[in-house]
């Protein structure tokens, strides 16, 4: 249990401003190698990373577009 908290706890993670910049990347329609150099992180961090930006979007999405007056 000890060698998992301390493990947890060396684990790099992105911060706020570099998931915008990656995304903001993406959205531009740069490919992943592209951004993960742009952005100075390894390709399968943004490979990883995608699961994570389609749930947002999904969640978001289901919220926002209820009951529309089509």
């Amino acid at each position: 249990m000890l060698e998992q908290l301390k493990y947890n706890s060396i684990r790099n993670k992105l911060s706020k401003e570099k998931r915008v910049q990656i995304i903001n990347a993406l959205v531009e329609g740069n490919s992943l190698r592209a951004t993960a150099r742009m952005r100075d992180v390894a390709f399968n961090t943004v490979l990883k990373f995608l699961p994570q930006i389609g749930k947002a979007c999904e969640e978001f999405q289901d919220k926002a577009f209820r009951n529309l007056p089509c």
